[in-house]
């Protein structure tokens, strides 16, 4: 599971088997028609899993967050992610 920061600052969460070769496809335009419209992108987080169904669930869960629980994911900041996870947006 990864996180990209695109060029307008928009985060794009996805998984994949081989990080490498897909960034390299996101880099060429080859990604998701989300990245191809916000090059560059730049590879800001990622977790490794076992098993790509896990990477996929915890992509998924990462989706719904919002921009600001996204950064402090990013920037491993325990403490704000742990209060905003207590928040009801």
């Amino acid at each position: 599971m990864y996180i990209l920061e695109c060029v307008d600052n928009s985060y794009y969460t996805g998984s994949t088997i081989d990080l490498k070769k897909r960034l390299r496809q996101h880099q060429n335009g080859e990604g998701a028609n989300y990245t191809k419209k916000r090059l560059p992108v730049k590879l800001v987080y990622y977790e490794k899993f076992e098993r790509i169904d896990l990477a996929f669930y915890r992509e998924k869960q990462i989706q719904g967050w919002t921009k600001v629980k996204k950064k402090a994911l990013i920037d491993c900041n325990n403490g704000i992610l742990q209060e905003l996870a207590k928040k009801k947006f």
